[in-house]
């Protein structure tokens, strides 16, 4: 038990510092650590539950940045999503559209990367409500497949070319609002165990340290510095989902 929470509270510290840096991947990068060692039913609400508490630690300081009619429409169409991806996850091939979605992740990254690595400028796209529905839409079937909200909108992001603030006022508060409304469904299907919590408590300060941390790396990061650290995080999300 004490060895499990050793690890648990390990992968919570890297995954919070990551999540305080880049305003996402939490649950992608703790995933990637805990899935190999700990159970589906216990990982969920600790992930979940960690991902809810190191994003909501930022987000005052982001409040006031917030688009909220983008916002409240990209929830609202994530919301409609979310039972998609419910359906898919029980009837249908909910393992192969997460691959699809990594696959996505590790050539978009990849090729932004090289053309970073390159010095060229990224490429210009504009934005618009029925693209807005579209990405939100997917991130529900995603988040109800798996809980992998925040990627696409960090791509979504990225690819309008924001600057760091906006992109991480976007990105953190759409992953806070999901992950509460996934809370809810996890406590009413009874993943919330003494077990799950316990863990959770013990992973507490591990992921307050390390979103502290991260946050202060966030704050003396510069632009492009923090646009290479996003898409390093979204190639290993990409990777992540295809493993």
């Amino acid at each position: 038990m004490w060895s499990e929470a050793a690890l648990v509270a390990g992968s919570c510290f890297i995954a919070a510092f990551c999540a305080g840096m880049a305003g996402f991947a939490f649950v992608l990068v703790a995933a990637g650590i805990l899935l190999h060692v700990v159970s589906p039913s216990l990982t969920a609400p600790v992930l979940v539950l960690g991902s809810l508490m190191a994003q909501s630690m930022s987000l005052p300081a982001l409040w006031k940045h917030i688009e909220w009619p983008r916002m409240t429409f990209f929830v609202g169409m994530a919301v409609l999503g979310l039972p998609v991806g419910l359906l898919v996850l029980t009837y249908g091939p909910g393992r192969m559209i997460v691959a699809g979605v990594g696959v996505l992740l590790v050539v978009y990254s990849g090729y932004m990367l090289a053309r970073v690595a390159l010095r060229m400028a990224p490429p210009e796209v504009a934005g618009g409500r029925g693209i807005d529905g579209a990405v939100g839409f997917a991130s529900g079937i995603l988040g109800g497949i798996g809980g992998f909200v925040g990627a696409l909108p960090a791509m979504w992001a990225d690819i309008q070319g924001w600057p760091k603030d906006r992109a991480r006022a976007f990105m953190q508060p759409f992953i806070v609002f999901m992950q509460a409304i996934t809370s809810v469904g996890l406590a009413i299907g009874g993943f919330f165990t003494a077990e799950a919590l316990w863990l959770t408590a013990a992973a507490t300060p591990a992921l307050v340290l390390g979103t502290m941390l991260g946050l202060r790396a966030y704050m003396r990061l510069p632009a492009q510095a923090f646009r290479v650290i996003l898409l390093a995080l979204l190639l290993v999300s990409g990777i992540s989902l295809l493993v």
